[in-house]
């Protein structure tokens, strides 16, 4: 990264102020990014990180308006033409965005579309740009089956969509990346993996590097950070001389967080399972497969074994981890959980009853478990306000509440998960991911279900939220006798709420302990 000697201003931000709907937003942000550096830009979820990067690139929501100067090289981006700026996105910036699953094309392979980045800005054949996008594949660790090209992105984990964002972004080694949390998604290995890369690309090629996180583990690795705090920017400093260069309260605040190591406290979970509570799920040597894409007429390739003969159990008031690198199957085997998925083999049991795909499923046995998903923007539909959304499970019941009852129930379900009961009026659009994280949390907690299935549920939010966030859950399982799934590649956050830990390696479960308070 950068020796210290300070290059030439690629990226200057000057004033940046963005409003909708009346409401400020972003107010005065100034920074700038040399070649050949990386800045870290950190703040909580909702202080406006995204926003900031969605400006730079003039990808305002709509509504949005704003004012200042955005210079590349000097030339100011928010005085360009729409034709200008579409050649700049991708050739000269490169945006990772914060949820793949979302970012990506769900009809077009992962090999067409890193591919369609070359052939917009490069007058190359298919060919060529076919092998750009297996070089940039290889260059984010996505070799063998899990980086073929003709993969489609439902085929992949959370942490390898993540990687296919990555090389959609870096294939044409743009002078700019900007990384909205770009390891999110991503298991300690990958992340590490991918941050290789980034940093390399940095150093090799003499990139400029936004690095927008709220992970504050990563701002060690940078050049200098800037501290965003509701809009504003509230710090700036040389890594080298943090945290003695902070002054700003917010800003030690989140160094302060960081440095906590979470701590789990005993509570109705543990109890529970040494009562020998009636198990609210159960599974049976469970088998998945996934068929290959046929390259020969003559012969159909062996299929992919995604889940490999697993087992386990979650109780009545017990909070139950899986915990697994990006790939090892957990998400797969979610889709088995959820009954979305038929299984090869094995068996799944919700409150004692056969519970799967192919099955009539009761609505009772449906309201009994709810999803917290990995991605929540992909989750939501983006035309259905917030008010909608969160009720959506109400029809699950055998007598939904009438209109004002089922406003009053959202809104408090609202406030309990740290927003307003005012945003029940906004899109999914109008949030952040962190914020939008908790809309999810707030619709499966809706209808009081017997067990909550979380995906990387707390993978989006800050240090500050994620501990919030955490506590909350473990009081509503202990209050509420409610069952938990919770699934992630943060074995910190596992150790913080779960009461047993399940660790899932290539498709199966390799280790099973219980957990100390």
């Amino acid at each position: 990264m950068n020796s210290g000697v300070p290059g030439a201003a690629l990226l200057e931000v000057r004033d940046l102020c963005v409003s909708l709907g009346g409401a400020a937003l972003i107010r005065g942000v100034s920074f700038a990014v040399n070649a050949g550096e990386v800045l870290g830009l950190v703040g909580a979820s909702g202080s406006g990180k995204s926003l900031t990067a969605l400006s730079l690139l003039r990808l305002l929501p709509a509504g949005a308006s704003a004012t200042g100067q955005i210079l590349l090289r000097g030339e100011d981006l928010a005085a360009q033409s729409p034709a200008r700026l579409r050649a700049v996105r991708g050739r000269e910036i490169g945006m990772v965005f914060q949820e793949p699953m979302s970012a990506l094309n769900p009809l077009m392979t992962i090999g067409e579309q890193v591919a369609e980045t070359v052939q917009v800005h490069r007058a190359a054949a298919p060919a060529e740009a076919r092998r750009l996008a297996r070089a940039a594949l290889d260059r984010v660790w996505l070799r063998g089956d899990a980086g073929d090209p003709d993969r489609y992105p439902h085929e992949l984990s959370g942490g390898q969509r993540q990687r296919v964002a990555i090389a959609i972004a870096v294939v044409l080694s743009p002078a700019l990346l900007i990384a909205d949390e770009p390891t999110t998604a991503l298991d300690a290995h990958t992340r590490e993996q991918v941050l290789a890369v980034l940093f390399d690309l940095v150093r090799s090629a003499g990139m400029g590097l936004l690095l927008i996180t709220h992970d504050m583990s990563l701002i060690a690795r940078t050049d200098r950070v800037a501290v965003l705090h509701r809009g504003r920017i509230v710090e700036q400093a040389a890594t080298a001389e943090l945290p003695d260069a902070l002054r700003h309260p917010y800003a030690r605040a989140l160094i302060q967080a960081a440095q906590l190591e979470p701590r789990r406290t005993a509570g109705a979970g543990a109890a529970a399972a040494g009562a020998g509570a009636a198990p609210v799920l159960e599974l049976r040597d469970i088998v998945l497969d996934y068929p290959r894409r046929r390259r020969s007429l003559l012969q159909a390739p062996p299929a992919l074994r995604a889940v490999d003969g697993v087992s386990l159990t979650v109780r009545a008031g017990e909070t139950v981890g899986l915990v697994g690198e990006s790939g090892a199957g957990k998400s797969s085997l979610l889709r088995v959980v959820l009954a979305l998925a038929r299984p090869q083999a094995g068996e799944v049991r919700l409150l004692g009853e056969p519970f799967a795909a192919h099955a009539g499923n009761s609505k009772r046995l449906r309201r009994a478990i709810q999803i917290v998903f990995q991605d929540p923007y992909g989750s939501f539909d983006p035309l259905w306000s917030v008010e909608r959304l969160v009720a959506e499970p109400f029809a699950l019941l055998a007598a939904p509440p009438e209109a004002a009852e089922r406003r009053r129930r959202v809104a408090a379900m609202l406030e309990l998960v740290g927003l307003r009961a005012a945003d029940m009026r906004r899109r999914p659009r109008e949030f952040s991911g962190g914020q939008r994280q908790r809309i999810a949390i707030a619709r499966a907690l809706i209808i009081e279900p017997r067990l909550i299935v979380f995906d990387e549920a707390v993978s989006a939010l800050d240090v500050l939220l994620r501990a919030q966030i955490l506590a909350l859950l473990a009081e509503l399982s202990a209050r509420l006798e409610l069952a938990y799934l919770f699934v992630s590649h943060d074995p910190a956050v596992v150790r913080a709420i779960a009461d047993r830990v399940y660790v899932m390696q290539a498709g199966r479960i390799v280790e099973e302990r219980l957990q100390r308070a």
